[in-house]
């Protein structure tokens, strides 16, 4: 099958009502992340020196040797920065990102953490990059990171983020079916559940604009008031749609060694001090977050098109358009992914189809269409679709009068254009329905098989939302 892995939708124009607790306006969520002692180092086992997230502007990994001046940066976070995050942060509901073998050789950090009743949460084994290793060795690393986590820790990771992950790396850890989110996602505003294999996932996105990393990225923050400025803002517009009835969750993404530093702490302690001074916030765990959307938006099972087998997508959608299976045919073999999912999305795949067919083709389609109150009515022989819709406009409870008039318009305009006169009924009423016929009845036929292809496709449309989400 051809098929786009990727989800360009997620959740549309429409997200749901997350219902924070207490009916916050938005949840904010703090991630430390614990990297010190766990990055690329020789004394690791790694090839070369860390080059990642420090103050060293354009620096290099060593091949082969120690990089005196990256460890003692790391070093920085674990020894002061990290400590000072600790006294401005203890009393918040956090989430800290442990490298295994960095808590491993942080005990008394670990400790603290405990200590604040901070959420600590997987980010891998290693510091490293994930993204050329065999899939393997992700996996035994991933393995590794959670028996070691849970020996320092005392209990196992109950959420996952790698940071500088493989394609494979969200199905790996939720493979694990240990794992009550994995963040490793930057997509959305939200939490949302994936399937893998025979599992759904919640994944709980993270961030990279909130966060402190872009004091040592190009184009970052080179002030503590950038940083602010930036967090104030970010806040304010969640905070508004919260307002509005479209609460968010607001991630804030630190590194001891980055805002663990004096001045770009005071940044993080005015929008602290910011934050706090909203009644309706709920600054929580990612963990919370997790057991929360579980609670109140649980994985629902619904049909997945772009995952079906032909036979079974031609079997479900053929009749959307009347009695012309081969437009779900021809769609099955278009480059179909989650965003044809939806009503609207798969919508589009059979439309593009129906249009690129042939007039004559258009014309079959259109005289596969049942003639309003006709015959096919009276003998109870019209599809479930059309003897619903036609009901719904209330074309089966028609006078004599009635059903004569439509007989009579039927007819003159059947002759004229050579195919019945279509119309989406569920947009209309009996008397718009008349007015419509007398005037498409004076089309010429090139204006009115125009219209009555977007009377088809409307059909199509509206029995789609009957069947998929919108």
């Amino acid at each position: 099958m051809n098929r786009y892995p990727r989800d360009m939708i997620g959740y549309g124009a429409n997200p749901p009502d997350p219902k924070w607790p207490g009916g916050a306006k938005i949840a904010v969520q703090i991630v430390l992340n614990y990297e010190e002692g766990g990055e690329n180092n020789i004394l690791h086992g790694d090839a070369a020196s860390e080059a990642f997230l420090s103050e060293i502007v354009g620096g290099a990994p060593w091949p082969g040797q120690r990089h005196w001046n990256m460890e003692s940066i790391y070093e920085y976070g674990s020894r002061a920065g990290f400590w000072r995050l600790h006294r401005l942060l203890k009393d918040i509901p956090i989430t800290v990102y442990g490298v295994a073998t960095a808590l491993a050789r942080s005990p008394d950090q670990v400790a603290a953490m405990k200590d604040a009743d901070w959420e600590i949460a997987s980010h891998g084994l290693k510091w490293i990059d994930y993204k050329d290793m065999d899939e393997a060795d992700e996996r035994a690393d991933i393995a590794e990171a959670i028996r070691l986590h849970t020996e320092v820790v005392g209990e196992p990771p109950r959420g996952w983020y790698t940071g500088r992950c493989s394609i494979n790396t969200v199905r790996l850890a939720s493979e694990t079916n240990a794992l009550d989110y994995v963040a490793d996602i930057y997509s959305d505003d939200l939490p949302y559940w994936s399937r893998f294999g025979d599992r759904d996932q919640l994944l709980v996105p993270y961030t990279l604009d909130c966060n402190d990393m872009r004091f040592a990225t190009p184009q970052g923050f080179n002030s503590g008031d950038q940083f602010y400025t930036y967090l104030k803002d970010s806040f304010d517009a969640l905070y508004a749609e919260g307002g509005e009835g479209a609460a968010k969750m607001m991630s804030i993404g630190l590194h001891c060694r980055l805002v663990g530093r004096p001045g770009r702490a005071m940044a993080l302690k005015r929008f602290m001090d910011y934050a706090r001074g909203f009644d309706d916030v709920w600054f929580a765990t990612r963990l919370q977050i997790a057991e929360h959307w579980a609670a109140t938006h649980p994985a629902v099972a619904r049909p997945h098109p772009s995952q079906m087998d032909r036979e079974t997508f031609v079997a479900t959608y053929g009749g959307v358009f009347e009695h012309s299976a081969w437009i779900a045919e021809r769609a099955f073999d278009l480059e179909l992914g989650a965003a044809h999912d939806t009503a609207g999305g798969l919508h589009n795949a059979l439309a593009r189809m129906f249009r690129s067919a042939s007039d004559e083709e258009k014309r079959g389609v259109l005289r596969a269409h049942p003639d309003l109150a006709g015959k096919l009515a009276q003998a109870n022989r019209l599809t479930a679709e059309s003897t619903s819709e036609q009901a719904g406009a209330g074309l089966d409870a028609l006078t004599d009068a009635d059903r004569e008039m439509f007989t009579r318009l039927n007819g003159q305009y059947t002759e004229k254009h050579g195919f019945p006169f279509i119309i989406a009924v569920r947009d209309n009423t009996k008397a718009s329905i008349k007015s419509a016929f007398e005037r498409r009845i004076g089309n010429n036929s090139t204006t009115e098989l125009a219209e009555a292809c977007t009377q088809v496709e409307r059909i199509a449309e509206l029995r789609l939302r009957d069947l998929l989400p919108s």
